[in-house]
């Protein structure tokens, strides 16, 4: 029995021996256990080791952009338009061209948003869909001031792209270009936000809104009018732009912001064209000579040089020198800034404006007018009716007829090559009589025209200058 105890406790003690010398010689073993986690939204507070407040809200944390992307490719569709030409090829054909684009399904019921280069001058709009069908589009409107239209197709549950917001957009951001250039179904490039509120001059026209979307994306010929998406396959943008030399990408691609674009298309979709609302101000950048001027801190706000008379900004009291820094909450650091704000509302819209004076931050309720100096909404009809006139007219406001003492409505600008033009009316011209009807605002302008036949005859004057003026032209010419 002893024999069998000491054998018993002679092995317990090699086997604490050899642990111990195991322990002793041997470093320890790191184990890693690998468990799936679902991802998790940030807390407020601030990060222990930079003092940094956390973010709220996951923002392009996968750089895995599969689901995005197949959420996307099936509503970018390829446009093509065809331009019949006005002359006659050396064989005695009448000429024809064409272009092509992409576009984003926004809408089950077959609403596409396109850039207006896109479709310009086209006669007829060919749609192809990511599922080869194709389909003939009905041009619903266009707004060359922000390079955006708007077509229709006759279908239905097709799938379409949500709306993002674009205000939510940080520099650095990953972002999706998707395009269906040339019929070759959908391209995605991957990239992130440079810089927002570009300008970079390619827009023509006094109503122009240029607040871009830099990204470094690729964009193509062929792209221009497809989608720019976030990570969840939200539209935040509609690709437009490229700078480059060589005509090719070079790491600069715009968009323009879908907050922006919303409103836009919802304009040409309820009225056919855009209504523009006005804050009634002239405006420039902040420079350090200005600020300095003015005793502020930063060179940023939106310096203005002067104010319409009777315009909503003149109501609510804004002056010359004021700087505007920010649009109901949002701050306003650039022109392209305050126009992309401002751009997003109608007339009859009241904004808050924020703005610094005399060194002090103060803030006014602007009711936005339109160009004609008053809220109304105009139809399509009409703006087109006075284009093809070739005039752009202002209903005078109430301190312009105390001062002047008469009725009419103010030239504004005068299209080149129209009948107006022909006439060598000048811009600022008042019209007071259409014949021998005298008129009180543009609705009464264009409802006498329309009721004259042949020769119109237009009486008014020049504030600047003595008597009467008459200018004749022929409605059929």
């Amino acid at each position: 029995m002893k024999q069998y105890i000491v054998v018993a406790l002679s092995s317990l003690l090699s086997a604490v021996l050899a642990v111990l010398i195991y322990r002793v010689f041997d470093e320890p073993q790191q184990v890693v256990i690998r468990e799936p986690s679902s991802a998790t939204y940030a807390t407020l507070g601030y990060d222990p080791l930079s003092d940094v407040p956390l973010r709220t809200f996951l923002s392009s944390a996968p750089t895995n952009f599969t689901a995005s992307a197949e959420s996307v490719t099936s509503s970018v569709v390829n446009i093509k338009t065809i331009q019949s030409g006005n002359g006659f090829d050396f064989w005695g054909n009448n000429s024809y061209g064409s272009s092509s684009g992409s576009g984003v399904i926004v809408s089950p019921d077959g609403f596409v948003v396109t850039n207006n280069h896109v479709i310009d001058g086209g006669t007829k709009i060919n749609v192809t869909l990511n599922d080869k069908r194709e389909f003939e589009a009905e041009l619903i409107g266009t707004d060359p001031s922000t390079d955006l239209a708007l077509v229709k197709i006759d279908a239905k549950n097709l799938p379409h792209t949500k709306f993002g917001n674009s205000d939510s957009l940080r520099v650095g951001e990953w972002v999706l270009a998707v395009g269906n250039p040339f019929n070759l179904e959908s391209t995605v490039t991957a990239g992130i936000v440079s810089a927002k509120g570009r300008s970079i001059d390619i827009l023509e026209g006094q109503d122009r809104i240029e607040s871009f979307i830099q990204t470094d994306a690729a964009v193509n010929p062929g792209n221009s009018g497809g989608a720019l998406v976030n990570t969840n396959g939200e539209l935040i943008g509609i690709n437009t732009a490229i700078i480059t030399r060589s005509g090719r990408y070079e790491g600069y691609s715009f968009a323009v912001p879908s907050n922006l674009v919303r409103k836009v298309i919802k304009d040409l979709r309820d009225y056919g064209i855009v209504q523009r609302g006005m804050l009634g101000v002239f405006i420039d950048n902040m420079t350090g000579e200005r600020a300095k001027e003015l005793g502020l801190k930063a060179i940023e706000g939106i310096y203005v040089t002067r104010v319409t008379p009777g315009s909503g900004a003149d109501d609510a009291g804004l002056r010359k020198g004021d700087v505007i820094v920010g649009i109901n909450g949002t701050k306003t650091k650039t022109v392209p800034e305050m126009q992309e704000q401002v751009g997003r509302y109608r007339p009859g819209n009241t904004l808050s404006v924020e703005y610094m004076r005399d060194g002090k931050k103060e803030s006014a309720k602007v009711l936005l007018k339109n160009k004609s100096n008053n809220t109304t909404l105009i139809a399509s009809n009409e703006e087109d009716w006075l284009k093809n006139l070739g005039i752009e007219l202002q209903d005078l406001s109430d301190e312009d007829l105390e001062r002047i003492g008469k009725h009419g409505v103010r030239v504004l600008s005068i299209y080149r090559g129209s009948k107006i033009e022909r006439t060598n009316m000048e811009p600022g011209f008042i019209i007071t009589k259409v014949g021998e009807k005298k008129i009180k605002n543009i609705k009464e302008f264009i409802e006498t025209i329309k009721e004259t036949e042949g020769k119109v005859m237009l009486e008014g004057f020049y504030e600047d200058y003595p008597g009467e003026y008459y200018y004749a032209f022929a409605l059929d010419s």
